[in-house]
């Protein structure tokens, strides 16, 4: 790790820059007293000239090292420096001119202030540019260089391609560059001119022998990266990519900076920047529970989530070994014995509302659900269970507690339904926009795929790849959005404190993305993996391609963040929804797909062990 100090090499570049620039003034100086009495040596004062020197080289030197130019702050031959350079000649020049014009004896023609400043900065201007060219000019290629094309003729590009030309202890020899700009069509990069769009990456590579694409665009989008993976498998060229543009801009880019292609680089998407003054008033101080608190969200949530300060934090989940793992991660300790872990079962409305009276939270975050698809399918009394009557209870027991804030998570197959898990989500939707009370807010929150959480795509595809297997993929052309665990949480902590009564908070998750590119990014990034990838077919359920909106959703309305949609769904009352769900798994289908599309408008017959309430306007069903 550096010690923050300049290096020998940085001091001494600075100081031949610090004696460089005292011999331009030194030589301006004279040429202009020379200049001015017609090139006669005899009329030249050495002992005035050489005073107006000192003070030229004085003022030079302090205002440069003001600035920083013999300080290292700018990177050589950059716009940054030339501007520096430029205004501490400038300001020279000024101070020259008010001694000329204040002095009752000039110690040389008072004309000389203003010639000998144009010469000298013409004169450091030249010598940084010829340094810059020296250095940047190519060097002899190297046997062991790997051939390159560098995707982006941006600054990013530009500096990488430099350097790559001026140190070939980089490895890398820029072969050609490409960008989809069209006005950059005729740029040239030192020896390096633009060959083309991303579409001619594979002729390109074919006619140059290039081993290595580096993608030379912080933050690029989830389609150029697909786009540009696709054609660097069919070259057999090696993809890097460069860090992000915090990092990017924390520091010079390098060519020790590029990395290998990873899954997050698929996502291309902007970082979700959080309104921490409206989430830390939404739960700092508050008495908050997370239902499914052992789950890869409810986890992570529970982490945010203590960083805010809540004045309780209950954590609720029916598997106990969940429970500790997420205690230990929150308090390295895992006696389970405390009061803000709680063993229970959303499907037990007698534990939840003991919990509920017991804890009397603010704000609640309902995590907790049965969410693999394949499953569900196979299994819909189990999602009729859980996902409806399990939220049902929840519902009930916040309502009945008085609980301010709820927030139900939900998923993008929520949006025009089409399998047993989508059905189940958009009825709890349905459910949480159903609650009517006019001093809480019950709303949903709804995720892409979350990268990273357990049963995810990309956990299968890393075990199948850990033990050689052939990785599996429904179709080539299936696409998904997705979010990382930790981007999926910053949206249940912004819903809750911009979230409307009702309504459904949707992230720009950027563009789907391709289940094949996830899977051969893996593959490819795992040194001597041989798996091949498979396709096995759409499963029953399962769409080709996700939408975040349903029909008659629109993602247009952002009132409240420029990343975070809200939009309406149809409100539908638990005492609408029938108590019973011990009916056939085709009849379970049917009942869900019609609650889901709300096809079901006369309230269910009243339950032989049930009955209806009405309660602070909103008519519930409680089951005993």
């Amino acid at each position: 790790m550096g010690s923050g100090k300049p290096g020998v090499r940085a001091v001494l570049r600075e100081w031949r820059w610090c004696l460089v620039d005292c011999a331009v003034w030194a030589l301006a100086i004279f040429a202009a007293v020379w200049a001015r009495f017609d090139f006669d040596p005899s009329a030249l004062e050495v002992g005035g000239v050489a005073t107006v020197v000192i003070m030229a080289i004085g003022a030079q030197l302090a205002i440069g090292f003001l600035l920083g130019i013999y300080r290292s702050r700018y990177w050589p031959g950059s716009i940054d420096e030339a501007k520096a350079v430029g205004i501490t000649a400038l300001s020279t020049g000024l101070f020259l001119t008010v001694v000329a014009l204040a002095a009752q004896s000039s110690l040389v023609p008072r004309s000389t202030a203003l010639s000998s400043t144009a010469l000298a900065v013409c004169g450091m201007f030249s010598l940084r540019l010829t340094a810059r060219v020296l250095r940047d000019r190519p060097t002899p290629e190297s046997q062991e260089a790997r051939r390159a094309i560098v995707f982006g003729a941006g600054v990013t590009g530009e500096r990488l391609i430099r350097q790559m030309h001026r140190d070939p202890e980089t490895g890398y020899l820029p072969v050609a560059l490409l960008d989809d700009d069209l006005g950059k069509g005729n740029l040239r990069i030192g020896a390096v001119a633009v060959a083309g769009d991303r579409s001619a990456l594979v002729d390109v590579a074919a006619r140059t022998d290039a081993t290595v694409l580096v993608v030379a665009v912080p933050r690029a989008s989830a389609s150029l990266m697909a786009d540009l993976t696709a054609a660097a498998d069919k070259a057999r060229l090696q993809v890097l990519v460069v860090p992000s543009l915090s990092d990017l801009w924390s520091g010079q880019v390098t060519t020790g900076d590029l990395r290998e292609l990873d899954v997050d680089d698929l996502l291309g998407r902007r970082p979700v920047d959080l309104d921490l003054d409206a989430i830390t008033h939404s739960v700092t101080g508050k008495r908050i529970l997370v239902t499914g608190a052992g789950g890869s969200i409810g986890a992570e949530l529970c982490r945010q989530l203590q960083r805010f300060g809540p004045a309780t934090l209950i954590m609720l989940d029916r598997d106990e070994s969940a429970l500790h793992a997420v205690q230990l991660s929150l308090a390295g300790s895992g006696f389970l014995d405390g009061p803000n872990t709680v063993l229970a079962d959303i499907r037990d409305p007698a534990a939840l509302d003991d919990v509920f009276t017991t804890h009397r939270p603010e704000v609640v975050f309902h995590a907790a659900a049965l969410k693999h698809l394949t499953m569900l399918e196979k299994y819909p009394a189990e999602a009729w269970k859980t996902n409806v009557e399990g939220t049902i209870n929840v519902l009930q027991a916040a309502h009945r507690a008085g609980v301010g804030v709820f927030i139900n998570i939900s998923t993008d197959k929520a949006a025009d339904p089409s399998s047993v898990l989508g059905y189940s989500k958009r009825i709890t939707e349905r459910l949480t926009a159903g609650i009517e009370d006019a001093s809480a807010r019950y709303l949903s929150v709804r995720f892409g795929n979350v990268l990273g959480s357990r049963g995810s795509v990309l956990t299968v595809f890393t075990d199948q790849v850990a033990r050689g297997a052939d990785v599996t993929v429904t179709a080539p052309g299936v696409e998904r959005y997705f979010m990382t665990i930790p981007e999926a949480c910053q949206l249940v902590l912004q819903a809750a404190s911009i979230g409307g009564p009702g309504e459904v908070l949707v992230l720009d998750m950027g563009e789907p993305v391709r289940i094949a590119d996830v899977a051969r990014t893996l593959i490819n990034r795992t040194p001597g993996c041989r798996s091949s990838i498979v396709y096995t077919g759409l499963r029953p359920g399962e769409k080709l391609t996700e939408v975040l909106f349903g029909e008659g959703e629109s993602e247009a309305y952002r009132p409240r963040h420029p990343l975070v949609s809200h939009v309406s769904v149809p409100g539908m009352r638990s005492v609408d929804v029938p108590a019973n769900g011990e009916v056939s798994p085709a009849s379970m289908v049917n009942l869900l797909r019609n609650l889901a599309f709300g096809r079901v408008s006369s309230p269910a017959e009243e339950p032989a062990n049930g009955h209806r309430t009405e309660q602070n306007g909103s008519r519930l069903l409680h089951r005993r």
